[in-house]
């Protein structure tokens, strides 16, 4: 018989308790909070790594990888005398019980995006209470990969109505800026240039996001389309007794769209 979640996790924290003991695993009694950042950033991808293969198993295992790196931080302040593992639960059990009123307490939401406005207007007291000055767009990490923040970011403005109405007037605000970012080129100004660059991909992620797209896996789509093309025109030269980088230009486009008209064979029924 399957012991339960509450005791498995107890167990967890043992194991975890005594890599960390004087005579538990060298590596693990090394580590800190700077050096465990990049195997928790590791873990959190090889998560959506999992969820986009569409298979139970790796994603159960992944999980598991990341549950134990948010244990591993856990028994560090704790180790520090900062806070328990039982003072993260409470605190967060609390947090969203206070913020679904709807649920555990007497208040009625009819929509998702009703509960989303309770949740921030809740975190709002929440910051009042304190003291603190909140904006709307707090909570959006700058560590976030680039396109994934302004997604996150537009979301949330989005929720008080500062937004395009749909997809196609957001693509005006592209066109717009496109036409901006080739008078910065034609001025050779590399700081006008970046800036507008930068504000063709944010106007993009706007219309992605329009079109209930996810910009970061859209671009991750394009990167692969761009990586298997680029493999197949290298094994249609490698098949002609040649390589990418002994062709010349003009070589490498007419292997670039065999590669290109050898996929869309495959794709057909």
């Amino acid at each position: 018989m399957t012991e339960s979640p509450g005791v498995l996790f107890e167990r967890l924290l043992d194991v975890m308790m005594r890599l960390r003991a004087p005579h538990g695993c060298p590596w693990d009694r090394e580590q800190t909070r700077t050096s465990l950042k990049p195997y928790l950033i590791e873990e959190a991808y090889e998560v959506l790594e999992a969820i986009e293969s569409g298979h139970s198993a790796p994603l159960r295992e992944e999980l598991g990888d990341l549950l134990f790196q948010v244990v591993f931080h856990a028994r560090l302040a704790e180790e520090l005398a900062e806070f328990t593992m039982a003072d993260l639960l409470e605190q967060l059990i609390g947090k969203m019980v206070r913020r679904h009123p709807h649920v555990f307490g007497d208040a009625s939401v009819g929509t998702a995006n009703e509960a989303l406005a309770q949740w921030e207007a809740i975190k709002q007291r929440e910051a009042d209470d304190r003291g603190q000055r909140r904006s709307l767009l707090d909570g959006v990490p700058r560590a976030m990969p680039a396109l994934l923040r302004a997604q996150r970011v537009q979301s949330k403005a989005s929720r008080v109505k500062f937004d395009w109405p749909d997809a196609r007037a957001a693509w005006s605000k592209v066109e717009e800026e496109v036409r901006e970012t080739g008078e910065a080129i034609a001025s050779g100004d590399a700081a006008r240039i970046g800036e507008e660059l930068g504000d063709i991909l944010f106007s993009l992620v706007n219309v992605a996001r329009l079109a209930k797209l996810d910009a970061e896996d859209v671009l991750n789509d394009a990167i692969e389309k761009f990586r298997r093309r680029f493999t197949g025109m290298e094994a249609e030269l490698l098949a002609r007794g040649t390589s990418v980088s002994a062709v010349t230009p003009d070589e490498l486009e007419q292997a670039w769209e065999a590669a290109k008209a050898g996929e869309r064979r495959e794709k057909q029924p």
